[in-house]
């Protein structure tokens, strides 16, 4: 991800402690620093890294009100004049500040022991979870296949009740056994709706991210949550209550402004749009499973179109590039070459650098139980996608079947009217 990218910009004003005075420009976020813009000379006053900033406050005083502090280090930046306002803007930037900290602990302790085979087995990981993503949403879509033709079969009993009805009108009223054609033992209703109640409720959780949520108005910003389902997305607030919950077939267009800011969209005829912009330090995580779920109703904008093809290609090669790199590590740990060490007259830059290109046993052992699992992954969504294609053939039948039906009924009714 280019480290360049602006996610936010405000217009503010800049305490410049070497002048003693305030300066106007632009504050700017970028997705691991800070920075201030001078408006008039264009000069760069301020550039920190998020992971050096100690505290981010909202602080006023008798000469300077409604201002916004940034302690980076043993140095404490004062921010004025912020637009459209600074709670926005203060909300915004702990956000990217507090998931800057969390995702730097984690590299921090992974960068003590940087080797191919951790090289490796994360990107394995990584495709295990789009694998699993991919599978539950794949599951929802078996059991909406399984809700179909339950919804078929019920049509096919009420057209064989309404057939039993037309033969009792189309009988003369002296047949002695009119009344009995149609009776047949009804299907009770509420044991199907508690059937859909509770596959709902046993809906899985795809991902939840945290999000800075604006509502119409700039000025509307609030931290909540985004959670997304198989059937759609929901946002929640920070006490966990629902602002909104979007099932998949509401969903009208989805934006992608950057790679770390969306807008999805409900339109309606009559009355205003339901729109929420989302902006997460996390949303590119999320804009692949986005961008599988509404394939035809995502949109990616001028500044979002890198990260599209960025987002695409390296998982065309993804499969390639594990396989040779797998191959080829692997094959250094069964059939390890010579050692380095007991070469006389070798720099010890070449030694190390062969040590750090093998994989250690235990390595190799987390890599085979990964691969296994893709493995079984992989089986799983291939037995899943044929009984979908044979759920699919009978939905058709079934469906062309219905329709004769319906066509004779209506002709038939015709008749008696």
């Amino acid at each position: 991800m280019n480290e360049d990218i602006r996610i936010h910009s405000w217009p503010c004003s800049y305490y410049l402690d070497t002048s003693k005075q305030w300066v106007s420009g632009r504050l700017s976020l970028t997705p691991v620093a800070i920075k201030f813009t001078a408006g008039k000379t264009g000069e760069l006053l301020v550039n920190f890294h998020l992971s050096s900033i100690s505290e981010i406050k909202k602080e006023s005083s008798n000469l300077i009100f409604s201002s916004l502090t940034i302690l980076e280090k043993n140095t404490k930046h004062w921010f004025s004049s912020l637009q459209p306002s600074r709670n926005v803007v203060f909300n915004i930037l702990e956000h990217f500040w507090r998931e800057q900290l969390l995702s730097s602990q984690g590299a921090e302790a992974a960068a003590l022991q940087t080797t191919k085979g951790k090289e490796l087995t994360g990107l394995l990981t990584g495709s295990q979870k789009r694998l699993e993503d991919t599978a539950k949403v794949l599951h929802y879509q078996g059991e909406q296949f399984d809700s179909i033709m339950r919804g078929l079969n019920k049509i096919e009993g009420d057209m064989d009740v309404a057939d039993r009805l037309l033969t009792e009108l189309e009988s003369p009223s002296w047949w002695p056994f009119s009344s009995k054609l149609w009776k047949a033992p009804l299907e009770t209703k509420p044991k199907e709706t508690a059937t859909v109640s509770d596959s709902k409720n046993q809906e899985g959780i795809i991902i939840k991210i945290p999000v800075i949520i604006t509502h119409r108005t700039d000025s509307n910003v609030k931290p909540g949550k985004l959670t997304l389902f198989a059937s759609g997305l929901e946002i929640r607030d920070c006490n966990s209550q629902v602002i909104h919950r979007f099932e998949s077939k509401d969903v009208d267009d989805i934006r992608v402004h950057t790679p770390y800011e969306i807008t999805v969209r409900q339109r309606f005829i009559g009355k205003p749009d339901t729109s929420y912009r989302l902006l997460s330090a996390k949303m590119p995580e999320v804009i692949p499973i986005l961008e599988m779920q509404f394939s035809k109703k995502i949109q990616f904008l001028e500044d979002a179109l890198g990260f599209a093809g960025a987002g695409k290609s390296p998982q065309v090669d993804l499969g390639t590039s594990i396989w040779q790199a797998a191959t080829g590590l692997l094959g250094g740990v069964v059939q390890p070459s010579s050692p380095v060490g007991c070469r006389e007259g070798m720099d010890s830059d070449h030694v190390q650098l062969q040590k750090q290109e093998k994989i250690s046993q235990e390595e190799a052992k987390e890599l085979k139980q990964i691969l296994k699992k893709l493995k079984g992954l992989a089986l799983e969504t291939e037995a899943e996608l044929e009984r979908q294609d044979e759920a699919l053939d009978s939905i058709t039948t079934s469906v062309d079947r219905a329709t004769l039906n319906i066509d004779k009924q209506n002709r038939r009714m015709k008749k008696l009217t």
